[in-house]
């Protein structure tokens, strides 16, 4: 079956990096999972798909509460963006391990083991056919890496942004919470709003909104879910305008 979409950005949090069985704050990264997601990648590449992929830091280190912390947010926001590079560089390294030819960009310079980010860059490795990780958020604090995937998105012209979770996609409320949740198949950006359903951080899901680039919200974590996304089935759940 030919792909759907030619060119994607995968958007992945740092927990998902844990795995599911994980819980412990020592043990940031579940070798078994990273090695699906770098399996499953791999699968849509070799059907001529173009990857560029996002993750978050939270595993690593997640933003805390001022007072609490004593941590300024813009300082602990710069913390969060090296937690990316150090996920991004996990994830490089097992996609290599399969055979994925990669490339990590840092929206902060460091040069030892990232190239700088560079639009035009980054969309001749993907016509390349390299996996482009785009690390260090938006190189800003007060931005999550929800925004730096959006925003990557549009400039790099991806089709689509499929955010993968541990949730089969959007429900009318936590299903891990509320037994009666039900899940929407597709909705659309305005109800999202509406209904107050936290798909992304607020100046994301605008940028996408405002820009006409859908979502796809769903579970990374069952193999062979992502080709099943990429070849067009229902899998998930689509927001779109």
């Amino acid at each position: 079956m030919l792909p759907k979409y030619k060119r994607i950005l995968l958007k992945l949090s740092g927990e998902a990096l844990m795995g599911s069985g994980s819980s412990k704050s020592s043990d940031p990264f579940d070798p078994k999972i990273i090695e699906q997601y770098a399996n499953d990648i791999k699968t849509v590449t070799d059907l001529g798909v173009q990857v560029a992929l996002v993750i978050g830091g939270g595993n690593i280190y997640r933003g805390l509460n001022e007072s609490e912390s004593g941590i300024e947010r813009a300082h602990g926001d710069y913390m969060g963006m090296l937690a990316t590079m150090i996920n991004g560089m996990a994830v490089q390294a097992m996609l290599e391990k399969v055979g994925v030819y990669t490339r990590l960009q840092s929206a902060i310079k460091m040069e030892q083991i990232a190239e700088p980010y560079i639009r035009r860059k980054a969309m001749r490795h993907l016509e390349k056919g390299r996996v482009v990780i785009f690390g260090a958020g938006t190189g800003n604090p007060y931005f999550t890496t929800d925004t730096a995937g959006s925003l990557r998105a549009i400039e790099i012209k991806a089709e689509v942004i499929l955010k993968g979770t541990r949730v089969d996609g959007i429900y009318t409320a936590d299903p891990e919470k509320d037994p009666t949740a039900t899940k929407f198949e597709q909705i659309s950006f305005q109800e999202c709003l509406s209904r107050n359903l936290k798909v992304m951080d607020m100046t994301a899901f605008t940028l996408c909104m405002e820009n006409s680039m859908p979502i796809i919200v769903f579970d990374m974590n069952k193999p062979g879910n992502l080709l099943n996304v990429v070849e067009g089935m229902q899998v998930g759940t689509l927001v779109t305008g």
